[in-house]
């Protein structure tokens, strides 16, 4: 490394070095060029004259320039010197530089030509640059020769080192791979000339990585270097490789790049189970595809390479489990595939097998990639539920059947050792009418109600068996009833008949086709027979034709039919069908006489015809219906004027004030209702005669009871025999009015605790009733207290 003198030092001589070599140059060119170096005679320039196609002989002593890059001194940097012919020494010509960085990079000596550059260069940035030079007569400022261009070429120094510029790199290469295989090419470039020197030779050389990869020095491209890499041993490597310029020559700058590369998996580890004995158990009740446990083996590799296959291969299990493959976590999962019972076997032994779907050949020589392992599974004992034997039962039974016939045995028995007794009954959401009955013990079905096909065909009813000591366990089985048919039906009319029969219809005339329907459904199909019925058999007037399609035809027998004689016929038809028994019933075929035209047409049925006088018009007709409605409105009027009038409420001196009953639309208040009545009354009825207090708020509907009771009664002062009498006569009297006293209340008031004092809950007979709760309900009820509760020594009074 050089230091700042013997740096200045070389730079001193490295500007004398180029100095020399460019005036070497110049003289060089000057001789080449120059024209005073050697006059040509006058036959020598007319034939240099031909040559150059009369081109102006050029005056110029110049060439192309060449200044190093990067040049770092303080003074500027010498670059050439430009001279005319016609330049003498003394100052009277004047060169000027202009061009691509004229002024600002390059700089010229206006009186020698001498040319510097001032500023710092850079191949890289800029690699040549064209200016143009001029000769001027410093005194007139006409130019001395033509302009002339000419080239500054920047040579170049290694002064660039290589860069990866794609750099990190990322590969991946799969394990197990033989010596030499490709993994990545890396690429540097060096900013350098690569047409001058060895700066822009770059040599690649792998820094760390080996001995598992190596690198080509001219391409870049990485290899393996090692064989049997194991991804499971080691997965990720990280390789520097190192980009030298100078052709790898000591002095050369150097780039580095980093490269990862990872392993890829290969099919090359076989599957392992890390346990050779499963134990495992399952509840005897588990359902089918229920989960009983899970086997795994553990393969190294990843991915497709570790998916792994499941099997049962072996064992005393192999219709009873199966076995799936779990693909998100490659595991075995054994499930149940036929219902399992405790009592008939407890244990099983299955041999499982796990396999590899994807192989590679190359690596077939690491096999067997398959493994097994074996599987003991206990089933434990559940209370279970009774059975059913058959599951299912379909029973036909006919509609005729009798009341508490046995249709069907059901059967249940407990699965478990205990055998613990079963009870029988039927879920009654299925057998919402209650057709059936099953015996608690027994199982014996029943019928308990009539059936009826016509009705409900098929009964789908549920039967349940309960353990007599264990209610919880509950089993059920489905029983089918099927109601076979029997002849329980009559046949009848399919709709009301009515047939029209004009009064010129001729003898054997059609007027009506009957048919009818049977409830029933027999097997052969239905098939009617008609007749007349026994006492029409005779009938003058029609007579009936069987079709034997289950229809009928009804025929006149005669002509001359006459409304004013007879307009309406009733023919009774016999309908039977061919069921067993045979069942029949009689139809009625309503026949009206009519007055038809000379086509048939049915023009009037009734037997005298309402006729007009032809001497009543239209007019007239509608003034008597005037009249009419006018009679009509006074009528209704009058009745609505009759109906509005008041009677004033009147009450009879002579009556007894608190025999009143009124009823009212409003709810009573009981003993705080002031209004309805004078309760002074009810201490003294002579004053009630004297002083009457009239309600005004309600006018009562129904008459006072007072004229059925004897006066001496009401006059009496014992109040208590007056409601006694009171009391018999409600009793005896079955169309009285149900009132107990005065009034009538559904409410008795907030304030009472009695409730409801109704005749309703009065007693009919002269039953013993006890009245001591009287004395309970306060001093409101004292004296009710006393009357009720006393003995009944006094006796009946009437």
């Amino acid at each position: 490394m050089w230091t700042s003198g013997r740096m200045s030092n070389a730079k001193n001589l490295f500007r004398l070095g180029v100095s020399l070599y460019f005036w070497g140059l110049m003289d060089l060119t000057t001789t080449v060029l120059s024209g005073s170096a050697r006059p040509l005679t006058e036959g020598q320039e007319d034939n240099l004259s031909d040559k150059l196609h009369q081109r102006m002989k050029r005056s110029w002593v110049w060439n192309q320039f060449f200044v190093l890059e990067e040049y770092t001194g303080t003074d500027p940097l010498y670059v050439g010197k430009l001279h005319s012919d016609m330049d003498r020494g003394d100052g009277s010509i004047k060169y000027i530089l202009s061009g691509e960085g004229a002024g600002i990079v390059f700089t010229i000596d206006d009186t020698t030509g001498d040319i510097h550059a001032i500023q710092r260069l850079d191949r890289e940035e800029r690699s040549q640059y064209t200016l143009r030079a001029q000769a001027l007569d410093r005194r007139t400022g006409r130019p001395m020769e033509p302009e002339s261009e000419f080239i500054i070429k920047i040579q170049d120094i290694n002064d660039n080192e290589p860069k990866f510029l794609d750099g990190p790199y990322v590969a991946s290469v799969p394990e197990m791979s033989p010596v030499g295989t490709s993994v990545i090419q890396v690429t540097a470039t060096d900013a350098d000339d690569p047409t001058y020197g060895n700066s822009a030779r770059v040599v690649y050389s792998i820094l760390q990585g080996q001995p598992y990869f190596s690198v080509d020095s001219r391409t870049g491209l990485i290899r393996t270097a090692l064989m049997n890499m194991d991804r499971e041993a080691k997965e990720y490597y990280e390789v520097i490789i190192q980009a030298k310029d100078m052709g790898g020559q000591l002095g050369g700058l150097a780039g580095t790049t980093t490269v990862n590369i990872s392993l890829s998996d290969v099919n090359d580890n076989p599957p392992r189970f890390p346990q050779k004995h499963y134990q495992m158990s399952v509840l005897e009740s588990a359902p089918i595809s229920s989960t009983v446990g899970r086997v795994v083996a553990k393969d190294l590799d990843e991915g497709i390479n570790a998916e792994m296959k499941y099997s049962l291969v072996d064992g005393d299990g192999l219709d009873v489990f199966d076995i799936n493959t779990d693909p998100n976590y490659q595991v075995g999962i054994i499930t149940v595939r036929k219902p399992l019972s405790f009592e008939s076997k407890k244990s099983y032994t299955l041999k499982v097998e796990g396999a590899n779907p994807h192989l590679e050949m190359r690596f077939l020589n690491l096999g067997p990639f398959r493994d097994t392992t074996t599987v003991h599974i206990s089933v434990e004992d559940v209370d279970e539920p009774p059975v059913f034997e058959p599951s299912i039962y379909f029973v036909e039974v006919p509609e005729d059947v009798e009341i508490g016939t046995t249709i069907q045995i059901i059967s249940a028995k407990d699965p478990d050792v205990t055998n613990n007794s079963i009870r029988y009954s039927i879920d009654r959401s299925s057998d919402p009418g209650r057709f059936f009955y099953v015996d608690i013990t027994s199982g014996a079905l029943m019928t308990a109600r009539p059936l009826d096909r016509e009705d409900i065909s098929w009964h789908n009813i549920t039967v349940l068996a309960m353990e007599l000591n264990n209610p919880s366990q509950v089993g059920s089985v489905s029983v089918t009833v099927k109601v076979l048919d029997v002849n329980d039906n009559a046949p009848e009319f399919a709709r009301f008949y009515e047939a029209f029969v004009c009064e010129n219809a001729k003898a054997g005339q059609l007027i009506q086709t009957v048919s009818a329907i049977d409830r029933d459904d027999p097997q052969e199909g239905q098939h009617f027979y008609y007749s007349l019925a026994p006492e029409a058999a005779n009938n003058p007037n029609f007579t009936l034709r069987d079709n034997q399609d289950n229809t009928a035809w009804i025929l006149t027998r005669r002509s001359g039919f006459r409304q004013n004689e007879q307009n309406t016929f009733y023919l009774p038809i016999l309908i039977s069908d061919n069921g067993r028994p045979v069942l029949s019933s009689t139809g009625t075929l309503t026949v009206h006489v009519c007055s038809c035209d000379e086509e048939g047409v049915v023009m009037s049925c009734n037997a005298e015809a309402y006729v007009l006088p032809v001497s009543l018009s239209r007019g007239a007709l509608i003034a008597i219906l005037a009249c009419i409605f006018v009679l009509l409105v006074l009528v209704l009027l009058i009745l609505s004027m009759r109906r509005q009038r008041k009677q004033p409420y009147i009450i009879d001196e002579e009556e007894n004030i608190h025999e009143n009953i009124v009823r009212y639309d409003d709810e009573g208040g009981g003993e705080e209702d002031t209004e309805a009545f004078d309760i002074a009354a009810m201490w003294n009825p002579r004053e009630a005669q004297l002083v009457v207090k009239n309600r005004q708020d309600m006018l009562p509907e129904i008459e006072s009871l007072s004229r059925y009771v004897p006066q001496a009664c009401v006059m009496d002062n014992n109040v208590h025999n007056y409601v006694l009498a009171k009391l018999y006569e409600a009793d005896m009297d079955l169309w009285a009015p149900p009132f107990d006293s005065l009034q009538t209340y559904m409410f008795e008031g907030n304030g009472s605790v009695a409730e409801s004092l109704s005749s309703l809950q009065s007693v009919t007979t002269d039953s013993d009733q006890s009245y001591d709760y009287l004395t309970d309900w306060g001093p409101r009820f004292k004296k009710l207290a006393e009357m009720y509760g006393a003995a009944d020594s006094s006796g009946v009074l009437w």
